[in-house]
């Protein structure tokens, strides 16, 4: 690992000094609005949320935090908050010497919360002598209750469950009816009727119908809401199936937003989509720069080097993401397709049956088992997979059925993957798992008629720069 840069800073979550832990949403909120606010200065590696707040609540030293973050400040404090007036303290820390370069308390109404996330961000960038980037960063001011509503309608999404997503949409709602010209709030909801269709709770038209019409009502109010972009990037790359429309979005979206991971994470996905894997891993390391102990990014990367055929990678990544957070759906099964690519299909399968998610553990057995031999077992996984998962795998069973030399019945279920719209086909230029179907003469008409042939992809500008 490199040694960190006088210029880097991790945002630790601000503790709830309130007498009611129900504003707890608030305490974090004031957070994560300062680590995006600092996250706007190019030249300041700022270690994006999931990283900051994993050590919530645990009582680790921080030059131990800012060890294991790679960051040379970290940013600490408390929010105590009753009625309409709030407390904020704030603290700079010289990690290496563990010195306090500066702290402050700030006495406001809520009303001027916004003022005082704009100058803890200014004496941060002051203490960290950045001044000559130019201005520190600016927050959006709107209507205090309803940016207390935002936050916590963020924090409950964050908890992905079908209630905590039902909460999360009032909250929003709620929010956009005492600010009417607030954008954020919108692009949360497109978020969350993403999600709810990805867990089946919502109609798969119905959903994206739903998300389409909240980024359309950001973008009226904010034509430079990057987030609202990013979406608009997922939803033509994922259910539109229209690389070309996903690379404008997400190169106006990182032209507004250059270091906001999130959406250099789905920037990466387009760019491993168009087979651009060298960009995809540039990408996706950067995010895992920033972010280095959450377990999405060193899946999402873990995947890159697999399509890029760089193996004992793509498994370091996998394994990373598992430590980082054990049994973490599909990383076990990663690491098995590894080792199944690289002729180790008996440690594979002890992968697979390690795999937590249900799709994934059933793929996994059907080609490991066909590898070895075990044809019957081979068979009773591929036929339970088929018979639970026919309409959310298609996709994914045309490639275990590539890996088995059942060209006709792959070719049957990418015909079922292209009818039932499966968003995995967005990925297929790069899924290696499809090799015995390349000298196949069905293959690349088969890939033109969905617009993924390797000639049509190389046609699609994509011009996004990994920031320095």
């Amino acid at each position: 690992m490199k040694s960190y840069g006088d210029k880097s800073i991790a945002v630790l979550p601000f503790v709830n000094m309130s007498s009611d832990k129900d504003q707890e949403y608030f305490s974090d909120g004031i957070s994560e609005e300062l680590l995006n606010l600092l996250a706007k200065i190019p030249k300041l590696r700022v270690i994006s949320r999931s990283s900051a707040f994993s050590y919530k609540g645990k009582d680790v030293k921080l030059a131990q935090v800012a060890k294991e973050l790679n960051v040379a400040h970290i940013l600490e404090g408390s929010v105590r908050k009753a009625g309409n007036k709030v407390r904020i303290t704030a603290q700079l820390i010289e990690a290496r010497s563990d010195t306090h370069l500066w702290s402050h308390t700030w006495d406001r109404e809520l009303d001027n919360i916004f003022a005082v996330q704009d100058e803890i961000a200014a004496a941060v960038v002051e203490q960290l002598k950045l001044t000559l980037l130019g201005q520190a960063p600016k927050a959006h001011e709107v209507n205090p209750e309803a940016y207390a509503l935002y936050l916590q309608g963020r924090q409950v999404r964050r908890r992905h469950t079908p209630e905590d997503y039902t909460q999360a949409i009032a909250l929003f709602e709620q929010a956009l009816t005492l600010a009417p010209d607030y954008s954020a709030p919108w692009g949360q909801l497109a978020s969350v009727y993403l999600n709810q269709t990805t867990a089946g709770l919502r109609p798969l038209e119905e959903g994206v119908r739903l998300a389409r019409e909240a980024v359309a009502s950001a973008l009226a109010i904010d034509p430079d809401d990057a987030v609202a972009h990013s979406v608009l990037g997922w939803l033509a790359m994922v259910y539109d199936g229209d690389f070309a429309a996903a690379a404008k979005q997400y190169e106006r979206a990182l032209a507004i937003e250059p270091t906001n991971t999130d959406i250099i994470g789905d920037a990466a996905s387009l760019a491993t989509s168009l087979g651009r894997l060298d960009l995809s891993i540039a990408l996706n390391e950067y995010a895992n720069a920033r972010d280095p102990i959450e377990p999405v990014g060193r899946a999402n990367l873990g995947g890159a080097y697999l399509g890029a055929g760089r193996l004992d990678e793509a498994i370091a990544s996998y394994r990373s993401a598992v430590l980082f957070a054990p049994g973490y759906f599909t990383a076990h099964y990663g690491i098995g397709v590894a080792l199944l690519r690289k002729g180790d299909a008996q440690a594979a399968l002890a992968e697979m049956q390690k795999e937590t998610d249900a799709i994934a553990r059933l793929l996994g057995l059907t080609m490991v088992h066909h590898t070895l031999g075990h044809k019957p077992e081979s068979d009773a996984a591929l036929a339970e997979l088929t018979k639970k998962y026919a309409d959310d795998a298609a996709y994914n069973i045309a490639y275990a059925l590539a890996w088995r030399n059942e060209h006709d019945r792959a070719f049957e279920w990418l015909d079922k993957a292209v009818a039932l719209q499966d968003p995995g086909l967005s990925e297929i230029v790069f899924q290696p798992l499809f090799a015995n179907l390349y000298e196949d003469p069905r293959w690349l008409p088969f890939l033109r008629r969905i617009g993924k042939a390797p000639e049509q992809l190389a046609a699609i500008k994509f011009d996004v720069k990994v920031p320095q």
